[in-house]
């Protein structure tokens, strides 16, 4: 197994660079991991191919304003900040740009907000030292970051949320949900689809490349996420029941499985470094919801554990033919 097992050519126009509209008109593809064979439908319409009982897991996390602005204290060169993870109420994990933020050069922000470089940690990624908590006041000074491969603004940055999402903490939103409204929802809820809710924030690895030509050398970056006692409770009764389990995006795959036992689903509140490449024995899993992913990224990898390497690249060139729009603000697929 390479990593270029998992490349393939994508012509920068078919990147979708803003969301469609109603959420739910998207274009969904569905596959037969089983036999390949491959269906052409409207997301609204995911109904046809779920069934009673089914439990859709979907990850409530909310992307954060992270990117922020600011100022080199005193010179007052410009300075871009891209928060990636709280460490502690004052010390942030940040990609930063601008020139010479080296241990100890200082910045300044909006709210008068001082800031001081920690600890370098590569090209661009910083350890950072505010001078007060950043929580209450990002809302006011912070922006919601688009992917670096959407370069259209975004007028209405609730857009790049789920409509389910609550909790604060991710640099990325958890794209798969994008496509539900709460039309859709009451929709399913009437066929007897169930619904709950888990937690992964994810960080910016989301986008990363694999840049080692053997994909198990790469490390992939933790992310925090949580699966509490009444959601295991359940997951295990669907189970019982002969249920399906139906991960709504690969953020949804990764919590459930870093949950995952020999003995069944066990609640996991903390930092999962799973690494899921083809090989991977899925335990809980039974279905996924997901889009059409970067080339040789840690996600395509996933997807192709999931389903087989070759019934995604071939679903990726009848996309690709088909004038789907792939990425975040892209069309979906359903694996079953």
């Amino acid at each position: 197994m390479e990593t270029s097992d998992f490349d393939y050519y994508l012509p920068p126009g078919r990147i979708a660079q803003t969301p469609i509209e109603p959420r739910d008109s998207s274009r969904l593809m569905v596959i037969d991991k089983t036999t390949g064979k491959i269906q052409h439908t409207i997301f609204r319409d995911i109904g046809d191919y779920l069934l009673p009982g089914d439990l859709l897991v979907l990850n409530e996390t909310r992307v954060i304003p992270a990117r922020l602005y600011g100022k080199k204290y005193p010179t007052g060169g410009k300075v871009e900040l891209l928060l990636l993870k709280r460490q502690t109420e004052l010390i942030w994990e940040a990609l930063v740009r601008g020139k010479g933020m080296v241990v100890g050069k200082k910045f300044i922000l909006e709210e008068g907000i001082m800031g001081e470089v920690v600890e370098c940690r590569g090209s661009s990624d910083r350890l950072l030292r505010f001078s007060q908590p950043l929580d209450l006041l990002l809302d006011k000074i912070g922006h919601v970051p688009l992917p670096p491969y959407i370069h259209t603004h975004l007028a209405n940055p609730e857009r790049y949320q789920t409509i389910y999402a609550q909790i604060p903490g991710s640099s990325a939103a958890p794209t798969a949900g994008l496509h539900f409204t709460q039309g859709l929802f009451q929709s399913l809820e009437g066929m007897g689809i169930q619904f709950m809710r888990i937690v992964l924030h994810i960080g910016l690895d989301t986008f990363a490349p694999v840049l080692e030509d053997d994909p198990t050398q790469h490390t992939i970056h933790s992310e925090w996420c949580r699966l509490n006692e009444e959601d295991v409770q359940r997951i295990n009764e669907a189970k019982a029941k002969g249920h399906r389990l139906v991960a709504v995006g690969t953020t949804s795959v990764r919590t459930l499985e870093s949950a995952a036992t020999e003995n069944g689903v066990q609640p996991f509140t903390g930092l999962t470094n799973l690494f899921i490449l083809p090989g991977y024995q899925f335990k809980v899993v039974d279905a996924m919801i997901t889009n059409f992913h970067l080339p040789r990224s840690t996600l395509i990898m996933l997807v192709s554990a999931f389903a087989g390497r070759e019934t995604i690249l071939n679903a990726y060139q009848v996309a690709l033919n088909n004038n789907y729009r792939f990425y975040s603000f892209g069309d979906a697929m359903l694996l079953l």
